[in-house]
């Protein structure tokens, strides 16, 4: 049974965490349905915006699931668990689409992280959001200390992930973290999904490799990306492919 799943409704895609049993949180099996969603979404050029959502359950993602990674050994905790999962966020980060986090609930650790992932969020009044990590013996392994540190003040990370203080929706909002404060976080990411429809998709993917180069998501790729897209239109590029199927030397027109 997939926990993760993927439905397409004409231009907006919405991934939904599907582990209310256990607050959502996220297993093995779990990471690996969100990087092959990824990766399909990545290749789908008609989707305007992909919506992250969660069912139903007191918590949006209540972060890792410890029985998931409580036996592992030092080493495959390390090296499987946190780096593929970091891998695999930042994979969702980095969807050349639009991204809308719909927290309907609590977002605590890895599902904060989550939530950081995407470009913008939409947060429930009565959701908080935490980093509890250091409660169980451990740190924030998927990015919490670092791109949610781009996102929100040192001290407001700090106050989360060395003392244990939630944030609650009013304060991250006004933070700048969250976009709205919703009842319906659902609904109201999907309407906001809806006005891409207006706009250019090639405009809007640029617009987000050029955001990403300025915070460091991902900065070498994305330059490179926006230098490729460049060339990729010139006659030079066209004379180059040409010159090499047809084993000549190129005469470059430069434009």
């Amino acid at each position: 049974m997939s926990r993760v799943s993927l439905t397409i409704d004409g231009p907006i895609a919405t991934l939904r965490l599907e582990n209310p049993d256990k607050l959502n949180a996220f297993t093995p099996e779990m990471l690996r349905e969100l990087d092959a969603h990824c990766a399909a979404l990545e290749m789908e050029r008609s989707i305007r915006c992909v919506i992250l959502t969660a069912s139903p359950a007191k918590a949006f993602c209540a972060g890792a699931d410890i029985i998931a990674w409580g036996a592992l050994s030092p080493f495959d905790f390390a090296r499987h668990w946190v780096r593929d999962g970091h891998r695999i966020f930042d994979r969702l980060a980095r969807l050349s689409h639009p991204t809308i986090a719909a927290i309907g609930a609590h977002a605590f650790g890895g599902g904060l992280e989550l939530a950081t992932a995407c470009d913008i969020r939409i947060m429930a009044p009565r959701a908080t959001l935490a980093l509890p990590e250091t409660q169980v013996g451990i740190v924030p392994g998927w990015s919490g200390t670092q791109r949610l540190t781009r996102l929100l003040p040192e001290p407001v990370v700090k106050e989360m992930a060395l003392f244990g203080r939630r944030l609650n929706a009013e304060r991250a909002h006004a933070l700048g973290f969250v976009a709205e404060v919703s009842d319906d976080p659902e609904a109201m990411a999907r309407e906001i999904a809806e006005k891409l429809g207006k706009t250019s998709p090639m405009a809007t993917e640029v617009a987000k490799y050029q955001i990403h180069a300025a915070v460091g998501e991902d900065r070498s790729a994305m330059i490179e990306a926006l230098g490729g897209a460049m060339i990729g239109a010139s006659a030079d590029k066209a004379e180059g492919v040409d010159a090499f199927a047809n084993k000549r030397t190129p005469e470059f027109p430069g434009r």
